[in-house]
């Protein structure tokens, strides 16, 4: 540990897609950022491996001038990520723990150094990499929830730490406005399909938010007429936020599950109450009858549009928080590496 009583030497290595910015990015990103920012604010001396044009109050280190996502010309991804994953254990020395999101390219470097390893796969696990995993019983994975602990099968070291987002940074929605919400990637695995149905189902307005993706159009829906249903792209985080404190509910009708969803957070933090498939980790996340309802079927869900409008929002933010909130994430993590560097498991 540092000379400073109590201090934590801590390596956050961000993926290098794109930058680590407060508040704005993709939610891994934000998560790191949060993570970052927050033990620094309790004075750990922390270094981020991340993009050069990322912003923090933390010692930044940078082999990638910028994401590789705006790179159009860009032939090889995974040497960035593995150059950035060597950059910190370059450096193991300056560090207690490294702790590695997302991609796992950290992991074959994980032997090399006496510095323990952290990893948090924050999308879902390919079997090749929990077979990779089986074979480092000595790093000390983070699952995001207990569906995704499940996945990792019987390795010894995982600590199940939900995501955590800043509350106050989200405006309180007291009235909706009429419209039910969809928000996200523009995936057919995400459920923009069933989003529809629910909608059409319920007579309401539907709004659609979120990026375009590569192999499936939204636009070609039917029922997506531009007015009562209708996609307006990807949004910022004030609009993002503008959308959630009016929806009525917001829709997180997954085909395929997710070891979680921070969109869900997100609308909770505005006081709007969710609908969500009973898939993957959205079960623990929504709690039923408070901060919205899961159903096995978007038929069941469409059903469900007037009991959720009739919760008490402000129950559904102060629920969500007491569980959520970013100082509990930061909590658990700061505990984690503690008792890794203390030599515990």
């Amino acid at each position: 540990m540092s000379g400073r009583s109590g201090v934590m030497r801590i390596a956050q290595v961000a993926p290098v897609a794109s930058p680590v910015l407060p508040g704005a990015g993709e939610s891994v990103e934000q998560l790191i950022s949060l993570l970052t920012e927050g033990l620094v604010a309790r004075g750990h001396e922390v270094t981020l491996y991340a993009t050069a044009n990322s912003q923090t109050s933390a010692r930044l280190r940078s082999v990638q001038l910028r994401g590789y996502d705006e790179e159009d010309d860009l032939w090889d991804w995974f040497r960035a990520e593995s150059f950035n994953a060597a950059s910190a254990f370059e450096h193991a020395g300056d560090h207690d723990v490294i702790h590695a999101h997302d991609f796992h390219f950290a992991l074959p470097f994980a032997g090399l150094t006496a510095t323990p390893l952290v990893d948090t796969p924050h999308t879902e696990i390919a079997p090749e990499v929990i077979a990779a995993y089986s074979q480092r019983p000595d790093v000390h994975i983070v699952a995001v929830s207990d569906h995704q602990r499940h996945a990792l099968g019987g390795h010894p070291n995982v600590t199940v730490i939900p995501h955590g987002i800043a509350f106050d940074e989200f405006p309180f929605g007291e009235r909706a406005s009429g419209h039910l919400l969809f928000l996200g990637r523009m995936l057919a695995d995400k459920g923009p399909a069933h989003a529809i149905r629910i909608a059409q189902t319920a007579g309401m307005p539907l709004i659609l938010a979120g990026p375009a993706q590569d192999g499936y159009d939204v636009r070609a829906e039917p029922g997506v007429d531009g007015e009562r249903i209708r996609w307006v792209g990807k949004v910022g985080p004030a609009e993002r936020n503008r959308l959630l404190a009016r929806a009525v509910a917001l829709l997180f009708p997954l085909v395929y599950p997710e070891p979680f969803g921070l969109v869900l957070l997100e609308a909770m933090a505005c006081g709007t109450p969710v609908l969500a498939s009973e898939l993957g980790a959205a079960p623990e996340i929504v709690e039923q009858g408070v901060t919205g309802f899961t159903a096995s079927t978007w038929e069941e869900l469409a059903a469900l549009v007037p009991a959720a409008a009739a919760l008490d929002r402000g129950r559904v933010r102060c629920a969500a928080a007491e569980r959520f909130d970013v100082e509990r994430m930061i909590d658990a993590h700061e505990a984690l590496y503690r008792r890794i560097i203390e030599g515990g498991r």
